[in-house]
């Protein structure tokens, strides 16, 4: 299932949100809202710590994972 999800972070939550990215098998892209052609490696923790994390991010992926949708569903922009 394919889905994208505007979401607002905190650094404190990168190493989650990797961490749960990782156990997915599906890929994931991270993006900033206003910038949604210059799209990182949601995997990747060096691509999330160079976001702005005071913008909304859009996070796009073609798959589901239970642990991961409860993560995005809690940070919901």
């Amino acid at each position: 299932m394919a889905f994208k999800k505007i979401i607002k972070i905190q650094p404190s939550d990168i190493e989650t949100f990797v961490n749960l990215a990782h156990n997915c098998e599906f890929d994931i892209d991270v993006a900033e809202i206003d910038k949604e052609r210059l799209t990182i490696d949601g995997k990747s923790i060096l691509g999330v710590l160079n976001l702005d994390l005071k913008k909304a991010l859009i996070v796009s992926c073609n798959g589901e994972d239970e642990e991961f949708s409860r993560f995005m569903e809690e940070h919901a922009a």
